[in-house]
């Protein structure tokens, strides 16, 4: 392999390790707003008990992913200088203030208020608690749309103007809200609502199969299943819309995706197929005839243009056929079990033990889909705009930097086997939590109680 597939390759390799915990916190955050408001609103002891322990626990959570997404996404700044000098030498005027901003009111707004969030709750008053949990929530989701600012617009770069090929702005509006921006923000935010829900329902689920369920795991699992029944009609709209907005703005990146090569009225909708460059045709294609040209332009007689009207300036076709499918298959199958796994705990009155124990294995088997629907997505939008990083105007070849490509490979290497490593650890933190909540409870009720004996002796000494 040349340097420049092993840069991609390390960025890649580095982004989607990145990803899988942003995508957790943002919408996380909310839940535990949710959890903090309901146990201020429960009237019953036994309902308060059970929010606050879920707050407890998943705030718990919350700060291992938080952690990890902070830790990884420090060496894709690296990137930029390593590996992609160009980038910022082309468009820096655009991406260094953007990402700036992301610093400045997003991560600095989650920094400041999460040590109270994490462990303020009984030394300051709830309101105050519940502020700082508001906070934080803000903070995830302000840096999700300053990132997705700088992304979107490399997908659909609008309100700039080009000076000795250097990028410069003509209208912050127009780089901020460019024309995929709307779209990508919420077809992310939903993605990340998601995500969450199968994990709370997931985890769940776990605790009652493995008997360790506590208090408060009904209602998590309640949260979670009734979270993704709502979420994910909504998000299959919202990725007619993107997909829609994605045909206007990048044909090439859609034909990849429904592997047409030739323009042609009618397209079908292919279900299965081997894309073949060498001969620019699928091989084993299995399709519903016109059905993506209703899904794509809602007429069934509609022109798709095809790949080869896009010489040299469309993305890999097979990676992007595939992740696509990748993405649709287990978001209909999230579809499916959060419907279904509603209706049958709605049946049970939510009642851990009259839970048929398949339904809790097909939960706890979809603890992570969210994350394989977003990385394969994120491989959609990301491998879709290639050859160029920033589309149309700037080719991924022309930022790359000539570091010797066996120097590129031994930091994939790297980099590869010690997030494999951190990814395994962070399961296997989730599953000790999960099958051992009442040492979650116990740890935090202690690092309570010591930071009340730290808080007496200072005022004893003060005495």
């Amino acid at each position: 392999m040349d340097a420049l597939i092993l840069a991609r390759m390390q960025f890649a390799a580095i982004i989607t390790f990145h990803i899988l915990f942003p995508v957790i916190s943002i919408a996380l955050a909310w839940v535990l707003m949710f959890f903090r408001w309901r146990y201020l609103r429960a009237t019953q002891p036994v309902d308060r008990q059970a929010w606050l322990a879920a707050y407890r626990f998943w705030t718990k959570v919350f700060a291992l992913t938080f952690a990890l997404g902070v830790v990884s996404g420090i060496p894709m700044s690296f990137q930029f200088g390593t590996n992609w000098p160009g980038f910022m030498e082309r468009v820096g005027n655009v991406a260094g203030p953007l990402l700036g901003y992301e610093v400045l009111t997003a991560f600095f707004l989650e920094a400041g208020f999460l040590g109270i969030m994490l462990f303020g709750h009984g030394r300051v008053s709830e309101r105050v608690h519940m502020m700082a949990t508001f906070f934080v929530a803000i903070g995830t989701s302000l840096s999700a749309f300053w990132i997705l600012a700088l992304n979107s617009w490399m997908q659909t770069p609008t309100g700039h103007e080009i000076i000795n090929g250097e990028f410069h702005v003509r209208s912050w509006i127009e780089v901020i809200f460019n024309p995929s921006f709307p779209y990508r923000l919420a077809h992310k935010l939903l993605a990340s609502g998601l995500t969450v829900a199968f994990l709370l329902a997931g985890l769940s689920a776990w605790q009652i199969l493995k008997g360790a369920a506590p208090l408060s795991a009904p209602k998590v699992l309640r949260v979670g299943l009734t979270l993704a029944a709502l979420l994910i009609p909504v998000q299959i709209f919202v990725g007619d819309l993107h997909g829609l907005n994605t045909l206007e703005h990048q044909p090439q990146k859609v034909a990849a995706m429904e592997g047409v090569w030739e323009t042609q009225r009618g397209a079908p909708l292919l279900l299965f197929a081997i894309p073949d460059e060498a001969s620019r045709s699928n091989l084993a294609a299995i399709g519903i005839p016109k059905l993506a040209s209703f899904i794509l332009k809602h007429d069934v007689d509609a022109e798709i243009r095809g790949l080869n009207d896009f010489p040299g300036a469309h993305p890999p076709v097979a990676m992007v056929f595939w992740s696509f499918r990748v993405m649709v298959g287990v978001g209909m199958l999230m579809l499916a079990v959060s419907w279904v796994g509603w209706w049958w705990c709605r049946r049970c009155g939510w009642r851990p033990e009259r839970l048929p124990r398949r339904l809790l294995w097909a939960l706890a088997g979809m603890t992570f889909s969210g994350w394989v629907a977003t990385v394969a997505g994120w491989y959609v939008t990301e491998i879709g705009r290639q050859p160029f990083v920033v589309f149309g105007l700037v080719r991924t070849a022309d930022v790359a930097s000539t570091v010797p490509a066996p120097m590129i490979a031994l930091t994939l290497a790297l980099y590869v086997t010690v997030y494999l490593a951190l990814l395994v650890a962070y399961v296997a933190v989730l599953k000790y939590m999960a099958e051992k909540p009442e040492d979650v409870i116990q740890a935090d009720a202690l690092e309570r109680a010591q930071g009340r004996a730290a808080e007496a002796l200072v005022e004893g000494g003060r005495s």
